[in-house]
């Protein structure tokens, strides 16, 4: 088993909601619970996942590499997204990537060395009229993000970090 038996009793929640006929309708949910669980989303995990439902490993592959909310590859502790589309990037998105970018010294893709943070660009997240707009670890999003409001946050996450 890769995964604990928490998050597999999460996965039979998600299966169960849907007919026998119909369980790979609980692929996205099964995918998010592994990932909070590992981290990112493995090809052992992958596997795992298509195994545990009882389809095969494509169609489990297939929904982790179109949804950009899996990471196919290890991320930091903290993956910061940004919203870079043109609403976003016409009210200072990309000035917001680029400060991220110069204040954590990495590129879109890239993960600091302390393997705390990852910095991606993302999708619409349908907050246009709040941009810049970010989102933490694909479950928190964060709007009208200033310069004093981005190092406040990165700062806070570091404060917390530590301490863990």
């Amino acid at each position: 088993m890769l995964l604990s038996e928490q998050a597999y009793k999460k996965i039979d929640r998600e299966i169960a909601k849907f007919p026998d006929d119909q369980k790979q309708s609980a692929i996205m949910a099964a995918l998010t619970i592994a990932q909070d669980e590992k981290g990112w989303v493995s090809t052992e995990v992958v596997r795992d996942v298509a195994a545990y439902i009882g389809v095969p490993p494509i169609a489990v592959q297939e929904v982790a590499t179109f949804y950009n909310m899996y990471d196919t590859h290890p991320v930091g502790r903290f993956k910061i997204t940004i919203c870079t589309n043109l609403p976003c990037a016409l009210r200072d998105g990309v000035k917001t990537a680029d400060y991220i970018k110069q204040k954590l010294g990495i590129d879109f893709h890239e993960t600091t060395p302390d393997g705390m943070f990852t910095l991606s660009e993302g999708e619409c997240m349908g907050a246009c009229g709040d941009s810049p707009v970010l989102l933490l670890n694909n479950k928190h999003m964060c709007v009208r993000m200033s310069e004093e409001r981005i190092d406040a946050m990165i700062e806070e996450i570091k404060r917390d970090g530590e301490s863990a």
